[in-house]
């Protein structure tokens, strides 16, 4: 996919207002004769019927092998009958619990308990129904065989769409346009996150604001400011977008109520960035006093009994770990050991909760430098190293002194496996931020927003920003978001998925 110029006018990224018509708009690249149709049926109205169908039709397939085959499913007899209701009732069951909504992005972990609970219950329902009827319930193994092949069926077709959507979206065949109202601080950051992260299926194309803020105060802006709310229209009609998303602007609330509206009759989505995004998460409520719409918010408490639960089931999981993979440890001791002189641990200095400094520990993965001795090789990491602008350290820092062994090591990540120590004495977690060296946390404590709030909990071996691809030298602003949208949204839940998709990206990082 291509962006071209419906004008050879140039367009102005300084915060000045451009005209709609110069707007970049997206049309198919030469060799992508079937985007209109894929964007069709991945992005637009074919993708709210495409999954609904995929998921009949597999449940129906599902359903034939259950009774076995394509000739018993026409003579089933009246004691297998009820089976039959299976496709209809999970049908019915996952557009209960939601899982038609249509989402920026859902990973496919989220919908693994609503997609059990709903073939369980459709199972249930089918027994129930027989028992009814017949006084009995099916076979019991075609029941059995039943539930085993709908579960199956459902969760292929919907992992499979979804990594169909998310490669037409990452490879940019597939995706709306989508305007964002508000060229300040939050609007910009909204574009720069969405160009960068194509798998959220929007494509920035440009701004409205009546008072645009320049590009040094918002730290760059990719795409044009193209008029005020009373240009939408216009805007609509020269650039084909598909979505608005309000961040913060200069605009009266009643004029952005007017655009709402407005995108609503003009059968555009619209998503509101809040005004106290920092104090949301997944636990807000909502109600009403009389026709006023009220959200109330509930924090996690840290210190609270949930937390107390999470960090006896990290002591428990860390004993559990160390013992099956003690083979793995001492063989892993006993390389590091035989493959260059040193120790076989390297120490160093974190800063964990509440500011509290630990020692940290891992394999060695380095040589050491042969003017330090040991004990202050192990001290010190990359002596000057001064990490660039939003750049969090880690990784090769400096001189790369990683012997053979420790590249393995580090790519297959077992140079961590030490922290469960770490973790059994109590100064780290299984899961959450990755803790800092002291030198570094003060210095980003001064220029990160919030940078000190994922201080609130322990820190973690793995966490929320490292399975999302943040590991080493990345961006920083972006791993303290996802860090303390951590703390925010924490569950034991949340737990579990970082688990899950941790040991996904160990197999995919050794490969």
């Amino acid at each position: 996919m291509r962006i071209t110029q419906q004008s050879s006018t140039s367009i102005p990224l300084n915060g000045t207002l451009t005209h709609p018509r110069d707007a970049p708009r997206y049309e198919p690249a030469r060799w992508d004769t079937f985007r209109g149709p894929l964007q069709w049926l991945l992005e637009g109205s074919g993708w709210d019927v495409l999954r609904p169908s995929v998921d009949f039709l597999l449940l129906c397939v599902a359903v034939v092998f259950a009774l076995g085959g394509v000739q018993a499913t026409l003579h089933v007899p009246a004691m297998q009958a009820p089976i039959l209701a299976m496709p209809p009732l999970v049908l019915m069951l996952l557009y209960l619990r939601g899982l038609y909504r249509t989402r920026l992005r859902a990973l496919v972990l989220d919908g693994v308990v609503p997609v059990m609970s709903a073939v369980s219950v459709a199972a249930m329902v089918v027994a129930m129904i027989g028992i009814f009827f017949n006084n009995t319930i099916p076979s019991q193994g075609q029941w059995v065989r039943g539930w085993a092949f709908a579960l199956v069926a459902v969760g292929f077709g919907r992992v499979s769409l979804a990594l169909a959507q998310r490669v037409a979206r990452s490879s940019r065949r597939v995706g709306k346009p989508v305007l964002i109202m508000g060229a300040g601080l939050v609007g910009s950051q909204v574009a720069r996150r969405l160009d960068s992260h194509p798998e959220y299926g929007l494509r920035p194309v440009g701004f409205l604001d009546d008072d645009p803020r320049s590009i040094a105060e918002v730290g760059g802006r990719d795409v044009p400011v193209l008029g005020t709310v009373e240009d939408l229209d216009e805007i609509v009609l020269h650039t084909g977008v598909g979505h608005l998303i309000v961040a913060f602007s200069s605009v009266a609330d009643a004029r952005v109520s007017r655009l709402i509206q407005r995108c609503q009759e003009l059968g555009i989505e619209v998503s509101v960035v809040p005004r106290m995004f920092d104090t949301i998460n997944n636990r807000v409520g909502y109600d009403t006093v009389g026709g006023l719409p009220l959200m109330s918010f509930s924090s996690v408490n840290p210190r609270g009994i949930q937390f107390a639960t999470k960090h006896a089931f990290d002591r428990i999981f860390a004993v559990l770990l160390l013992l099956v993979l003690s083979p793995v440890i001492l063989l892993t001791a006993l390389v590091v050991r035989v493959s260059s002189p040193g120790p076989v641990f390297f120490r160093q200095r974190r800063v964990g909760r509440d500011g509290k400094e630990f020692d940290l520990f891992k394999f060695r993965s380095m040589r050491l430098e042969p003017a330090l001795a040991p004990a202050a090789a192990a001290a010190s990491a990359s002596p000057g190293f001064v990490p660039g602008a939003d750049m969090a350290p880690g990784g090769v820092e400096g001189k790369d002194r990683r012997t053979r062994v420790g590249r393995f090591l580090r790519r297959s990540s077992l140079d961590e496996l030490p922290q469960l120590f770490n973790v059994l004495h109590g100064d780290m977690s299984i899961i959450g931020p990755r803790p800092e060296r002291p030198e570094f946390v003060e210095l980003f404590g001064r220029d990160i927003a919030r940078y000190g709030d994922r201080h609130r909990v322990k820190s973690g071996i793995t966490g929320w920003a490292q399975v999302h691809g943040l590991r080493g030298q990345t961006s920083l602003a972006e791993r303290v978001e996802w860090d303390n949208y951590y703390i925010a949204h924490w569950s034991l839940g949340l737990d579990m998925k970082i688990l899950v998709l941790t040991f996904i990206a160990l197999f995919r990082n050794a490969e």
